[in-house]
């Protein structure tokens, strides 16, 4: 015996259709429910019809106005834009004013009198006025693009009212826009007037803190004289550094022409103006001529002799002459100097007095290249105190420049919108001009096509909403997606719907097939329909992948009511298992209403309520099914005689030993049971088995039926549903010269 297994599939909480419907779904729902949309719809369009025939003739009268804004974004001289911002110019917004509750008081007030029921101060009459009113925007009809030409359209019972009317609005739209746009461009000139005289002390403000600016620190413009100071300090660098090289140039020389000469500067400057001195010279030779005659005198006499001294006072006297030609050529007074001394001074030949000139030169170029040194430093350290001042006059100045800049330009931009605010006051608001006058109101024809269409459409929310409510009160399962939704076991196939057609099938079997209206075909030629042949194929392959593992070895057919064609989802599964090369064992196993050889017209005096009966007994040889066909592999073993227990004939131990002989002589063992819902037998017979695979007819089973046979089975191992008499299943591919 095999033990039962438990479901692989989670068992679903809910059984109730929680989803979202699709758009399939809901043509499902209409088609099915066609009734009750259709009668809704029916009863919607006569009464549209009915109203629509007793409907008091409209009259309707229409004018035609072209709307064209004269100020829109103006260009000004500079080329910038101003635009007052509560100047509106889109076709939207004007056609909200047109609509207002404001304009058509004014309209309803003009018209008071002539038409008292139409009174400004009642809401409920403004309103009705306003639904009265149709406004449109007239559209090109060739490119539907939108114009600048109104439709104003009113309908009435009287067609004078309607002309009056349009006439009134007429005369308000013109008004009202007039009033308005001259209102805003007014305001928008008394805002320009306002903001002049700030603007004006402003400007005056600014150029007077920047006067007092300039007369303070002693500048003009600060940015300008800041570069020019800079460009004098590189250039006091530049002369600085041309200064110091010229000035070790002229203290190098120096240096060399101080050795060169051999003596103090001064001394050699007071050496050459003496010897470049006529009269020093000449007293110098006078001085040396008496030195020599001296010298003669001495080699012949003593230097007590009268020649000798005679010449000692002339040399003497001489030597004074020189100190006061000294003293004189070089203002310095000499008189208290050696007179000896005085014979060196002023004997310089002509490379010597050259040398001491160029001395006196390269002393000259050195004090006046220190002289510019020291003036060029103190003029840099002048700049440079002066420089100290001007970040903080430039900071100053930035922050007044652009204040007396951005007061001007907006002192200007303000004139000049001033200017052209005048002129737009001047030329007036919108440019509206009548295309079509109001005349006098037409009847128009009775919109029966607009009436039917509303009908028509309130018919159908009508009918659909009932027929969605019948469908929510429906607990029927209609379709495949329905069914599968409600279990937690996979759809392992969908059998198509059988209709009954006398030439193509044989005779009926009412008890075989619970009885129903739409009875199934013989089942020779059931089994040769390819519709019913390919799904049965299909729910056999299905069956198989479910287990991995290993395939079924027995499989429990069964449904929640009888007449959901469980018995023929036997026959299918066997056959389809046998054409496919398995050998087959069918079993009948409801010992209730036993319907398999009444199926396949085969004796029903043994069957499986004989060997269950008498223990120890097997089967020898089973009933094969017929071979007309080339149905071969198929052995049926039918119910047997009636027990007056069957459940407890299926409780006895001998099913178990059965099944397990069965198992072990075929490939597949299919079990047609009882129905689920309250009979215990296919609870027992799928005890035994594999698995089991539960049947749903369409528009036959219920959705509470469904779940409570779930739950009956929750302890088994229920391995899929098959969706029977399914009216969506698609036709199998075609043989070639079929069809």
């Amino acid at each position: 015996m095999i033990a039962s297994k438990a479901s692989p599939y989670p068992v679903a909480s809910s059984l109730s259709d929680g989803g979202d419907l699709g758009y399939g779904q809901l043509f499902s729902v209409l088609l099915r429910r066609k009734l009750w949309v259709l009668a809704p719809l029916v009863i919607s369009l006569g009464l549209a019809a009915i109203y629509t025939s007793r409907q008091d003739p409209t009259y309707a009268s229409s004018m035609q106005l072209l709307v064209e804004s004269n100020y829109q974004s103006k260009k000004l001289s500079d080329g910038g834009d101003f635009v007052d911002p509560n100047v509106a110019v889109d076709n939207a917004t004007q056609l909200s004013l047109m609509r207002s509750s404001e304009l058509m008081r004014r309209a309803m007030a003009s018209l008071q009198d002539q038409y008292p029921e139409l009174d400004p101060d009642d809401p409920g009459a403004v309103n009705q006025f306003r639904r009265e009113v149709q406004l449109i925007q007239v559209a090109d009809g060739k490119k539907n693009i939108a114009t600048k030409i109104y439709q104003v359209v009113y309908t009435s019972n009287d067609p004078r009212k309607s002309e009056v009317v349009l006439k009134a609005l007429k005369q308000v739209y013109l008004d009202y826009n007039l009033e308005q746009q001259q209102l805003r461009l007014t305001r928008g000139l008394s805002f320009i007037n306002e903001q002049l005289p700030e603007v004006k002390a402003q400007v005056e403000a600014s150029e007077s803190a920047l006067q007092q600016f300039r007369q303070g620190q002693g500048v003009i413009d600060p940015e300008q004289q800041a570069q020019a100071q800079m460009q004098m300090l590189n250039t006091l660098d530049q002369e600085l550094r041309a200064n110091v090289v010229q000035l070790n140039e002229f203290q190098r020389r120096y240096g060399s022409l101080t050795q060169q000469v051999g003596m103090p500067p001064e001394q050699a400057r007071l050496a050459s103006r003496l010897s470049q001195s006529s009269r020093y010279q000449s007293l110098l030779n006078q001085v040396q001529q008496t030195e020599l005659a001296l010298i003669e005198q001495r080699l012949l006499y003593q230097d007590i002799t009268p020649q000798v001294d005679l010449l000692q006072k002339q040399r003497q006297q001489q030597l004074q002459l020189l100190a006061a030609e000294l003293s004189r050529a070089l203002n310095v007074n000499y008189q208290g100097a050696n007179a000896e001394a005085l014979l060196y001074q002023g004997q310089l030949g002509a490379s010597e007095i050259d040398l001491i000139n160029q001395l006196v030169t390269a002393r000259l170029n050195l004090d006046t290249a220190r002289a510019r040194q020291e003036t060029l430093q103190q003029t840099r350290r002048v700049v440079e105190a002066e420089l100290a001042r001007f970040p903080t006059l430039l900071a100053e100045y930035g922050r007044l420049l652009p204040e007396i800049q951005s007061s001007r330009e907006t002192l200007q931009l303000l004139l000049k919108s001033q200017q052209e605010l005048g002129l737009e006051i001047a030329r007036g608001g919108f440019d509206w001009q009548v295309v079509e006058e109001p005349l006098l109101g037409f009847a128009g024809p009775v919109d029966w096509q607009k009436n039917l269409l509303l009908g028509g459409v309130a018919g159908l929310m009508v009918g659909g909403m009932a027929a969605f409510a019948r469908e929510a009160l429906d607990d029927m399962v209609h379709t495949s997606e329905e069914l599968q939704k409600q279990v937690p076991v996979p759809l392992v196939g969908m059998l198509p719907a059988l209709h009954i057609s006398g030439s193509e099938f044989g005779r009926k079997s009412r008890e075989a097939f619970g009885g129903q209206e739409a009875l199934a075909p013989a089942m020779k030629s059931l089994l040769r329909w390819p519709e019913f042949r390919e799904a049965m194929d299909l729910v056999y392959q299905n069956i198989q992948l479910l287990n991995s593992s290993s395939a079924f070895k027995s499989v429990v057919v069964t449904s929640a009511l009888a007449g959901e064609g469980k018995s023929t989802v036997s026959l299918g599964l066997a056959f389809s298992a046998a054409r496919l090369h398995g050998r087959v064992l069918l079993i009948d196993a409801d010992l209730r209403r036993p319907s398999l050889h009444k199926l396949m017209d085969l004796p029903n005096d043994e069957g499986l309520s004989t060997y269950l009966m008498e223990p120890g007994r097997l089967p020898e040889h089973l009933m094969p099914a017929g071979v007309d066909d080339g149905r071969t592999g198929v052995s049926v073993l039918t119910a047997g005689p009636l027990h007056d227990d069957p459940a407890k004939l299926l409780s006895a131990p001998r099913l178990g030993q059965l099944i397990a002989h069965f198992q072990a002589s075929y490939d597949l063992v299919v079990v047609d049971a009882p129905p689920s819902l309250g009979m215990v037998d296919s609870m027992l017979l799928s005890a035994h088995c594999d698995g089991t695979l539960l049947v749903g007819r369409m528009d036959r089973l219920t959705k509470t039926e469904l779940s409570q046979t779930l739950e009956n089975l929750k302890h088994l191992n229920v391995i899929g549903v098959v969706a029977n008499a399914v009216s969506q299943v698609r036709k199998p591919y075609a043989y070639v010269g079929s069809g």
